[in-house]
């Protein structure tokens, strides 16, 4: 009887892309796992900085691998036995308590044999030197006050075992996890909880850089970076212009300046910039509103500065005192936006794009003299109104963006208002805005003309003084006048005056009927 030889097939190439997204599911498949771990709110945290210390290794190779070539000696910055090659790399190597020991005990067994601090005491202790000063600085930031909240070094060692299959020495490898890190972040996002503040939705993002156009050789701040979407996205722009040695020099190390004071998003701002090809982030861990505001010169300031800055929150009398007096306010939002007109270079034409809630456009009071601040010494040439959702699930609070200049003062205002894809009331986490939603405002911004989404507002008539010349309104909550709604100017105050004056009136009226009924009754 014959027989019919069957050949087998030979497994199918999984592309860079395919490989790497295989690689962070099944790491985080296993993280779901352990029981110290709850949600991506602590997953994700976890695996950037597995994927951190991995990527800071393979980035040390090169450059020894650089210093031999010269005939130049080379020290790491992390040093053995705390190296990823020296207790990660081996698949068969260190796991279990040994493990969750030598990350974070203070004084352990070590890989080598001998005793010394845990590994995340030891990065905690980096100091620069040497030139050196930034990295290893931003190493310590990065881990200072870190737990691990895996519970099984087993699990753990699993997950390092499949993060050592990832080659950030290759840049097709890093440009695809940069985009795969994306998507963590914004699943991050969506995972609830305060994080949403740390995340600006890209299509946001990419258009206020797009807009904001930034030259290779201009200074790009954003003083709370979060993630560094700003930042990346900046990159990205600039990047394209780098065509030269010299101009990736300056890239690289003249370019980009951020602030973030939380320790997680600083963590993942980190990463996301070093995957985008941005190999030494300038990140201050600091408090941006810090500095004495009347005490930020010149060599201080930046030709660019794109933010979405907290709002909501509440600082402490020790930052409130670096402002004014007549201008310290509860409102972060507001204090940020002090210190970007503060940060902003005179020399040339410093710009910024900034997002801010509603509240921020009719509030009154400091809100109203630090917005006529802004129309006096700033030109505030472009107000573009987001609609509902677009920072959802963060939020549901309507946000707009604000585009000024040092060209000030401001004559006037453009109105640009987004709509809604045609069938929608309001964006949403599954539903969010798209990039291609922009196209029209792209459109406009060049050659701008009325229409019933844009409209231009004299800046004159928006400031309102008391008889002692001190500002009590400073409205920049105008509606679009081709909605169909009749737009109020006034201040929110008068406003409600009007409505109880209206109110009175109305029940004057009622007790006029009254007594005409009680006489025919």
């Amino acid at each position: 009887m014959a027989t019919t030889a069957r050949k087998k097939a030979a497994p199918k190439q999984l592309t860079t892309a395919q490989r790497l997204d295989s690689i962070i599911k099944s790491a985080r498949k296993i993280m779901r796992k352990d029981k110290g771990l709850n949600g991506d709110l602590d997953r994700l945290p976890m695996l950037t900085w597995i994927m951190f210390l991995k990527f800071l290794d393979d980035m040390e190779r090169i450059e020894q691998g650089r210093a031999e070539l010269a005939g130049k000696d080379y020290r790491s910055i992390i040093e053995a036995p705390y190296r990823w090659r020296d207790w990660a790399a081996d698949a068969d190597g260190i796991t279990g308590p040994d493990l969750l020991s030598f990350l974070v005990s203070e004084m352990t067994e070590r890989p080598d044999g001998t005793r010394g601090p845990g590994l995340f005491a030891y990065l905690r202790g980096l100091r620069g030197d040497n030139g050196r000063r930034e990295r290893r600085d931003v190493i310590a930031t990065v881990f200072q006050g870190f737990a691990n909240r895996m519970e099984s070094g087993y699990l753990l060692r699993d997950v390092v075992n499949l993060i050592d299959g990832i080659h950030f020495d290759s840049s097709e490898e890093v440009h695809t996890l940069g985009r795969l890190y994306e998507t963590l972040l914004r699943e991050m996002r969506d995972a609830a909880g305060d994080s949403g503040e740390f995340y600006t939705p890209r299509p946001v993002v990419r258009f206020m850089v797009e807009v904001t156009d930034p030259k290779l050789g201009e200074t790009i701040l954003d003083p709370a970076c979060g993630t560094g979407g700003f930042l990346t996205e900046a990159f990205l722009h600039l990047e394209r212009q780098a065509d030269t040695v010299e101009k990736r020099r300056i890239l690289q190390e003249d370019s980009f300046f951020g602030g973030e004071a939380k320790s997680l998003p600083f963590l993942l701002s980190q990463l996301n910039l070093l995957l985008h090809g941005l190999h030494a982030p300038r990140i201050d861990p600091g408090n941006a509103l810090r500095f004495r505001l009347a005490e930020i010169g010149e060599d201080q300031r930046v030709n660019i500065i794109l933010t979405n800055p907290p709002f909501g929150g509440e600082e402490e009398a020790g930052i409130l005192n670096n402002f004014p007096e007549d201008r310290r306010t509860a409102e972060t939002a507001l204090l940020f936006l002090q210190l970007i007109m503060r940060r902003l270079k005179r020399v040339g034409r410093g710009r910024a794009a900034v997002v801010v809630p509603h509240g921020t456009l009719f509030g009154d009071g400091i809100s109203a003299r630090i917005k006529a601040d802004l129309l006096e010494k700033y030109n505030l040439h472009t107000v573009v109104r987001l609609r509902e959702g677009v920072f959802a699930p963060y939020t549901d609070i309507p946000a707009n963006l604000i585009f000024f200049d040092t060209t000030g003062p401001t004559k006037d205002i453009w109105y640009y208002e987004m709509p809604l894809p045609e069938g929608r009331k309001k964006y949403s986490k599954t539903a969010p805005m798209a990039y291609e939603e922009f196209a029209d405002c792209l459109a406009w911004w060049k050659k701008r003309e009325p229409n019933e989404r844009a409209w231009k507002v004299s800046a004159a008539d928006l400031i309102q003084r008391d008889a002692q010349d001190r500002v009590v309104a400073c409205n920049l909550d105008i509606k679009n006048p081709h909605s169909g709604e009749v737009a109020d100017h006034r201040a929110p105050a008068k406003i409600v005056d009007a409505i109880i004056a209206q109110e009175q009136r109305i029940l004057g009226i009622m007790d006029e009927i009254k007594a005409v009924l009680g006489e025919k009754l």
